[in-house]
């Protein structure tokens, strides 16, 4: 076997026949199809993160510095190719697109790679490929060992790789050395996380034989995002350098910490092989010998070697995308619907006056015609949730504007004090002998005056609606025209103040109206009779039960104190004679007094004069003259409640409705304009371009699952594991063999 290892040493990494790799017969049935995708979603970058859904199978490999993982990704891929060191060796996230070629002959048999970053150029030298990926990391992170999540993009063309996508991610590392930023630990766990959370993701966690597995950090890190360790591969590397008497049996039968997809254990190269430029084809030789010199291992042959863990991935990878491929087509068809509507959005760039000029006009008319559909209730994107548009406006009407008028009471603000003064006011020097008009006149006009604040703030409330359903009124097209949508707000806003100027002064004129004129002889009014009427019934009732007071009876005698009611034309009675008649009994009296008057002394008028006590004498005044307040006020307020509605409705409302696009085309649709109006914004150049790579992207896709989609019907379970024709230097059984 020496005589064997030495030879191959000798040999170069290029000679490593294809039949004989590990990872030769990987890459069949439906794995090209994912692989194709990947290629195709490959040059948009981050904007795939975009396609939520659209995640699509990717290995990710984690493990704790100097766990060997890179080692095994190199070994599934057949080539020396990655950084190596002490210390961190991955310091930005490592993609490989992996594309299988079938072995020819000539230029046809090379392996080559290729960067996103560097398209045009093929490293057909691996170790150029390190120092690019090197050079690459240190353009991004410095020389200071810092780590960056912006990926290194690598397709590497070989009949020796797995049609897959590999993501090598950095190491796991949890004290900073030299200049290492002091949260290293925390960015590096934080990149991990953003990849191994997919669902899609395959999680191939590295963990080193001669560390307690217990406290693997991968295997920790799977199980937060995979606790039934249904997609995570456990990768025990460095078997060979266990201590003496100790096997690594437990761990690969899953009897530490189970996974469901199980273990597989690996024997790496050792940094003096990697130093003295080992082939894999030689180390893999090496890890073949060990599992069949160590009888420990022999039973285990399925879970033991870099060709099993190939099989495993192939044999987990085909089920999984065998799952997806189901329901991928319908999710691609509807996200590429959904960016295409998108990109109608957005529309063509226009070059032409005429085409500037169509396009405003269109948005023009659109933005006018959404306004009034949204006002009348027609609009398409009517929502169920809540009251929008024309509906709020008849809310404010409605249940605002008009409930709060009949919840108002005309007289809550007069008290009887102030009517009795009124009434004292109303009668000048002379005695009152019948309820006057103008105390009522004088106190319904400022209770009708009361009226114009609310309806006022009726029109003001309308407005601002009217504000909200203009922006809501804002289409898809006007997005890429920053400076037309601010020009419309603009107008629009300008265009409704100027509307709210002949509305206020409408309402104002009908409070101004109806305080002009008090129409008495309105069929609805009260009357003065019925009033009178109606007043003395309420104070009888009032007196019901009350003891009867000197007062009351001398009232009731006849004496001075007596009033007698006499009403003006407003109520329709004539006065009474009872007053003449007790002016003339104090004539007589006057004149048969024998006069030896002294002299009376009158106190001077207070500056402030109210009038004195009374009992009953004016509370017949004071209940007419409220009732009449009121009767007069119900019959205003329904005219207001009915007029104010209208009066809003056709100087803003309708208005604006009817006007509003030939506003827009006096003030904005004008060909010097044009140009400023329709200059789109940066990011919506940036936007459109970045949507018709996805929407070319997208359909690509479709059609290339179009291209697959008989074959995908014809697949049946012949074509997975069991398939599989065995490798020729290993069969299933052949670590079992005692070596001779």
């Amino acid at each position: 076997m020496e005589k064997n290892l030495k030879k191959s040493n000798s040999e170069s990494n290029d000679d490593v026949p294809p039949s004989t790799h590990p990872s030769f017969f990987i890459g069949s049935s439906v794995i090209p199809i994912i692989n194709k995708l990947q290629d195709i979603f490959a040059p948009l970058g981050d904007i795939d993160d975009q396609l939520t859904g659209l995640r699509l199978p990717q290995v990710a490999v984690i493990g704790s510095q100097s766990s060997g993982k890179s080692s095994v990704l190199e070994a599934l891929v057949g080539r020396d190719f990655l950084p190596r060191g002490s210390d961190i060796c991955t310091r930005r996230p490592l993609v490989l697109q992996l594309e299988k070629r079938s072995a020819g002959i000539g230029n046809d048999s090379l392996e080559w790679g290729e960067f996103a970053h560097l398209p045009e150029k093929r490293f057909y030298d691996f170790s150029a490929i390190r120092r690019e990926i090197l050079a690459e990391t240190e353009k991004e992170v410095g020389v200071n060992k810092g780590v960056s999540d912006k990926q290194i993009r690598l397709k590497i063309c070989s009949p020796n790789v797995l049609n897959i996508t590999l993501v090598d991610l950095p190491g796991i590392t949890k004290v900073p050395v030299g200049d290492q930023p002091s949260d290293i630990e925390a960015r590096i766990r934080n990149m991990i996380m953003s990849y191994i959370k997919q669902e899609t993701s395959i999680i191939l966690a590295v963990s080193p034989a001669n560390a307690d597995l217990a406290n693997s950090d991968a295997l920790q890190m799977a199980k937060q995002v995979d606790p039934t360790g249904t997609r995570t591969i456990g990768v025990i590397t460095k078997l060979d350098i266990m201590d003496k008497g100790t096997n690594a049996t437990n761990f690969l039968l899953g009897k530490v910490i189970p996974l469901r997809l199980g273990y597989i254990g690996v024997v790496n190269r050792s940094q003096e092989d990697i130093n003295n430029n080992r082939p894999i084809r030689e180390a893999l030789a090496y890890e073949e010998q060990f599992f069949r010199d160590y009888h420990v291992y022999r039973g285990l042959s399925d879970r033991c070697g870099i060709p099993q863990l190939a099989k495993k991935l192939n044999q987990i990878l085909e089920q999984h995308i065998r799952n997806v491929l189901p329901t991928l087509k319908t999710d691609l068809t509807s996200h590429l619907v959904a960016v295409e509507k998108e990109l109608r959005a957005y529309g063509e760039a226009l070059e032409s006056k005429g085409e500037r000029g169509a396009m405003l006009l269109n948005i023009l008319t659109k933005y006018s015609e959404a306004f009034s559909s949204e006002v009348d209730g027609k609009s398409q994107a009517m929502t169920t949730k809540e009251l929008s548009g024309g509906a709020r406006i008849h809310h404010i009407f409605q249940s605002i504007f008009v409930k709060s008028l009949e919840e108002v009471d005309p007289c809550e603000d007069l008290s009887d004090d102030d009517i009795r003064i009124a009434i004292h006011n109303a009668t000048g020097p002379r005695n009152a002998l019948f309820v006057p008009e103008v105390p009522f006149e004088v106190l319904v006009r400022r209770q009708i005056a009361r009226l114009l604040d609310p309806s006022l703030q009726c029109l003001r409330f309308v407005y601002d609606e009217l504000i909200k359903i203009s922006r809501a009124c804002e289409t898809v097209e006007m997005q890429r025209f920053s400076e037309l949508r601010r020009r419309l707000e603009d107008v629009t806003a300008r265009f409704l103040r100027d509307d709210v100027k002949p509305a206020e002064r409408m309402i104002t004129n009908l409070i101004d109206m109806e305080i002009d004129y008090i129409n008495s002889s309105h069929p609805n009014f009260i009357g003065g009779t019925k009033a009178v009427d109606m007043a003395q019934n309420e104070l009888k009732t009032m007196q019901v039960g009350r003891p009867q007071s000197d007062n009351d009876r001398v009232s009731s005698a006849g004496t001075s104190t007596t009033r007698t009611w006499g009403v003006t034309s407003l109520f329709g009675i004539r006065g009474s004679s009872v007053g003449n008649s007790s002016k003339r009994h104090a004539a007589e009296v006057v004149h048969d007094i024998n006069l030896a008057p002294p002299v009376i002394q009158l106190k001077n008028p207070p500056l402030v004069l109210r009038p004195g006590e009374t009992e009953t004498e004016y509370q017949v005044e004071i209940i007419v003259t409220k009732l009449l307040i009121t009767s007069y006020y119900d019959i205003v307020r329904r005219n207001i409640q009915d007029l104010v509605p209208k009066a809003i409705m056709h100087y803003l409302v309708n208005h604006a409705k009817r006007n509003l696009l030939g506003t827009f085309i006096e003030k904005l649709y004008r060909e010097n304009l044009y140009e400023d109006l329709l200059r789109e914004h940066d990011d919506v150049v940036i936007q459109r371009r970045t949507t018709v790579e996805m929407c070319n992207a997208l359909r690509q896709a479709v059609e290339t699952l179009d291209e697959f989609v008989a074959d995908v019907s014809t697949l049946s379970s012949s074509d997975g594991m069991d398939a599989l024709p065995n490798f020729s230097y290993l069969s299933s059984n052949s670590y079992s063999k005692s070596s001779t």
